[in-house]
């Protein structure tokens, strides 16, 4: 189905025909239709401005060209581009067609090399690298790249020399001394990260020298990354988008972010991502993970390295991993794979040039009558050149005919040669050349041309053209774009191409080609055999299918895409923080406090007023306690306001009594445990509200359910409460806790209790079965009315703080409070505005004893021994009866009077937010404060 077929169209009065799809007024109102609609705008605007730029010009392309109009507008890019579509039906261009967005492209080296010549001269060459190669054809940006020009410059008039060079081909150049290059480029980058996302593991062989360097390597990442964002926030115009590049700039988002939270920041990685097992193994393994989830998006190769990158931020740091990425207290950065491609047309239209077609000829004189294999590789640990020649050995040893009839040309470009493990590789690679040639060459031919050095693009493209088969035997890559060169330059020969399964480009073009795991040296070369010997139909299927993904995923598509989804990936943000609570604003909150006379402040526990934890429930990285502690730093505040004798304090849990007793016993406040079900002044007795007819004969199902998942579920625990059990599995293994969860929810639904007057409740990392309409919210009429009986309260509450970390189900207790507009009559269940947050609130009283005197509810109130066992708590009660306008009519809150807080928890039916219970300690401190002055 195309892309057409899906985009909306309107038909207009009178007209039976529908408008073509792009100039549909429908504004899209899902991403997949933003998404499509923004597809045929690139394909509009790549129809009017493509150019024939081949030709007899054979000089190399400009690295970005300055034909392009700076854009300053916020509003560009899709935005624009819509509304001038409006009406438009293709058939010409419109006269302002809008300006280029402009793109940012940050990495660790700029395209360039760039040579000093004298004191304020430099010569540019363009560099030679798999990122440039992909965003030399990107037209459709105002691209600036900004890098380390991999030189160091420390004096002034060098600086500007070379930034006024470099200039000239948009680029903008970050200076880094050499202590900061050699920790952060050949220590921390090379040496650390390099290694451990190719598999290779950690530096072995002085683990002491290593642990003690590494601070210092760290340090020097972070600070390096630092100098990348105060450069490129000195060039950020607002609507811009900054594209992050490669392992090196892993810090990078998060001080862009830091310094500009409105900053679109997209992150690409250009290796694989390992497994969590290894990631793990990095000492900074959480700092990175945090500071790349700072981006809006973050984008891979593969499907594969997406979704370990997902695995690590929940394994790791505890987080959601959702379809769309990984979300954190409602900040979802989307994660995705987007497959990076060549600029196809450079390489298919080179093929024709004069010296191409020259080399061609040479190369097919020189090797007329035998069969071409080609490698062309980095002389690098993990593009298993090794492996490969060692696999022809084996090919020729088995096939004595084939030794006269087929040639293996390895091109094997130097890096690092300074570094011991690849003056040993170089080694390697030459003795295993020299002993094959040795046994199968002859006088006047060898069966292996190695070559230690790189080739112009003209001979290269000649090269991949009159190739037979191409052999890429990656250990580990993150895509390899010279398979891509190959099958662009194979239009005529239709050659084969044997791929690495650990090759990126095995996700992509592993259809057309022969997928082999190069450690097994056997199949690799029964591979080899079976390429030589191929039909010509299945030679021609295999390349057609993949000449045509590399003529359709372009680098140029690559660009484009990446951009358009981040740039959708911001509205989707913008979209969801309209639906979000703002931040509690303290001050104003603690000035209605000193304005009004009697006050109830509802404060929920855990996440509340406890230490701050981790997502995986450790505090500092380590688990302390299995129960819930009153941070240490509240207790002094907390005894202040519950001696004003103005303030009622509430403490509202889903903990069972003995938790709150060792907690609070000591204050003089009002505790309810288990969502309200238990009550108590902490002068006196236990009370119970649970209704006369609550059944919980379900207990014993549940209880031997909890008991089984625990069994199999290491390192989780249930808890035996006396209305509710709750499984927890906070301290197990993330991804198999939650699959537990799910069978162990599946169970529940349909089991034996799927008939039980009962909700199950799913927590972050719990279950929860407990009676139905059992919530805080349900709880807290019944809870005022045995305060105002308790404390004949004569003066009305007129400020109400509550504050919590809630399950979403409990969330009603933060819309009961809400006053109501004059003279309506409100449903029986309470339901919250459908967007309380976008205007305040109305200033008028909540005459709580007319709205609510209809639901006609009760109260069961009896005193139970604090130390009495579960079961004694289920027995039918005899109620104790009051009307319940006693605990209503004592409320005349006004909208501004009353502040409904989450904690840590974006999507809420709050009024407010606060970040975590460290923010609780701040407002608490403040109220304290004010409490001791009224005193």
């Amino acid at each position: 189905m195309t892309g057409h077929a899906l985009l909306p169209t309107k038909h207009m009065p009178g007209n039976k025909f529908s408008c073509p799809p792009v100039c549909s007024p429908v504004t899209p109102r899902t991403r997949l239709e933003r998404l499509l609609r923004e597809r045929e705008l690139r394909r509009i605007n790549k129809i009017f401005t493509s150019t024939d730029e081949v030709g007899e010009n054979n000089t190399e392309p400009e690295l970005f060209t300055n034909d392009s109009v700076s854009n300053e507008d916020e509003h560009s890019g899709a935005i624009k581009d819509e509304a001038l579509l409006e009406g438009f039906d293709g058939s010409e261009l419109p006269d302002a067609w809008p300006p280029k967005q402009r793109l940012l492209v940050v990495a660790n080296r700029l395209p360039v090399s760039a040579v000093r010549q004298s004191e304020d001269s430099w010569q540019l060459e363009i560099s030679v690298g798999g990122l440039v190669s992909a965003l030399l054809g990107v037209k459709e940006f105002d691209a600036r790249w900004i890098g380390w020009a991999g030189v160091n410059v420390p004096d002034e008039a060098g600086q500007e020399a070379l930034t006024k060079a470099l200039a000239e081909k948009r680029c903008i150049p970050v200076f880094l001394d050499e202590d900061v290059v050699h920790q952060y480029y050949n220590g921390y980058c090379n040496n650390m990260l390099w290694p451990l996302f190719h598999y290779l593991g950690l530096p072995q062989e002085d683990r002491l020298a290593t642990t003690r360097s590494f601070q210092s390597q760290f340090d020097a990442y972070k600070r390096a990354n630092q100098m990348f964002a105060d450069v490129v926030n000195e060039h950020y115009q607002e609507g811009d988008v900054v594209w992050c590049h490669d392992y090196h700039l892993m810090f990078l988002p998060k001080c862009l972010k830091e310094h500009n939270s409105k900053m679109k920041v997209g992150w690409f990685l250009h290796t694989p991502f390992p497994s969590s097992e290894i990631h793990r193994m990095l000492p900074s393994r959480s700092d990175l993970l945090r500071s790349v989830l700072a981006a809006d998006l973050v984008g891979f190769h593969t499907y594969d390295y997406a979704r370990h990158f997902v695995s690590a931020c929940t394994r790791i740091l505890g987080l959601e991993g959702t379809p769309e990425g990984v979300e954190d207290q409602g900040k979802l950065t989307r994660v995705a794979a987007f497959p990076i491609g060549i600029d196809s047309e450079r390489f298919i239209r080179a093929l024709a040039l004069p010296q191409v077609q020259d080399h061609m000829k040479e190369l097919k004189e020189r090797f007329a009558g035998r069969k071409v294999m080609l490698g062309v590789d980095r002389l690098d640990m993990i593009k298993g050149i090794p492996q490969k020649i060692l696999a022809f050995e084996q090919f020729l040893e088995e096939n004595p005919d084939w030794r006269d009839k087929v040639v293996l040309l390895q091109i094997a470009v130097p890096t690092r040669t300074d570094v011991p493990e690849y003056q040993k590789l170089t080694s390697q690679v030459h003795e295993i050349v020299g002993r094959i040639n040795g046994r199968f060459g002859t006088l006047t031919a060898v069966p292996i041309h190695h070559l230690d050095r790189s080739l112009d693009f003209h001979a290269l493209c000649a090269l991949y053209a009159v190739t037979d088969v191409a052999l890429v035997t990656s250990l580990r890559d993150g895509m390899n774009l010279v398979s891509y060169e190959f099958v662009a330059c194979q239009a005529f020969k239709k050659g084969v191409l044997i791929l690495s399964e650990f090759a990126g480009a095995a996700q992509s073009l592993g259809a057309g080609a022969i997928l082999v795991n190069p450690w097994n040296i056997t199949e690799v070369a029964a591979s080899i055999g079976y390429a030589l010997n191929m039909a010509e139909g299945e030679r021609e299927k295999r390349h057609d299918h993949n000449f045509r993904h590399v003529t359709t995923h372009t680098s140029q598509e690559w660009a484009a895409t990446f951009v358009s989804e981040l740039n959708d990936t911001v509205v989707e943000a913008q979209l969801r923080t309209r639906q979000v609570p703002p931040l509690l604003p303290i001050e104003l909150s603690v000035e209605r406090y000193l304005q009004s006379n009697n006050r109830l402040l509802i404060l929920g526990f855990n996440a509340t007023l406890t230490e701050p934890v981790d997502n995986l429930g450790r505090r500092n990285g380590q688990i302390r306690e299995m129960d819930p502690r009153l941070h240490p730093v509240l207790k002094e505040p907390l005894k202040k306001l519950c001696d004003d004798k103005t303030t009622t304090v509430v403490v509202l849990s889903g903990s069972d009594r003995a938790i709150l007793d060792e907690n609070f016993g000591e204050y003089n406040m009002w505790l309810a445990a288990e969502n309200g079900m238990f009550l108590r002044l902490t002068t006196g007795e236990w009370m119970t509200t649970m209704p006369e007819n609550l059944n919980m004969d379900w207990v014993d199902s549940v209880k031997h359910v909890f008991e089984y998942f625990t069994e199999r579920t290491p390192r989780s625990h249930f808890e035996l409460r006396e209305t509710s059990l709750v499984w927890n599995y906070k301290y197990a293994d993330v991804e198999f806790g939650r699959v537990q969860a799910r069978d162990m929810l599946q169970h529940l639904w349909t089991g034996p209790i799927s008939n039980a007057a009962v909700d199950v409740v799913q927590g972050g990392r719990s279950v929860e079965v407990r009676p139905v309409g059992v919530t805080k919210g349900a709880a807290i009429d019944r809870i005022l009315g045995e305060i105002v009986h308790n404390q004949g309260m004569k003066a009305p509450i007129d400020y109400v703080l509550c504050v919590g970390h809630f399950l979403t189900k409990d969330e009603d207790i933060y819309t009961f409070f809400e006053p109501e507009l004059p003279g309506e009559k409100p449903p029986p269940t309470r339901i919250s505005s459908p967007d309380p947050f976008v205007s305040p609130l109305p200033k008028v009283p909540c005459k709580r004893n007319q709205s609510k005197a209809h639901l006609k509810k009760q109260r069961s109130m009896s005193t139970i021994e604090r130390n009495s066992i579960p079961t004694a708590a289920w027995r039918p009660i005899v109620p104790e009866r009051i009307t319940m306008h006693e605990g209503s009519s004592v409320l005349d809150l006004k909208g501004d009077n009353y502040f409904s807080c989450a904690v840590a928890r974006k999507r809420s039916n709050a009024r407010y937010l606060l970040g975590s219970s460290d923010d609780v300690v701040t407002l608490l401190k403040d109220l304290a404060d004010c409490a001791s002055l009224g005193n």
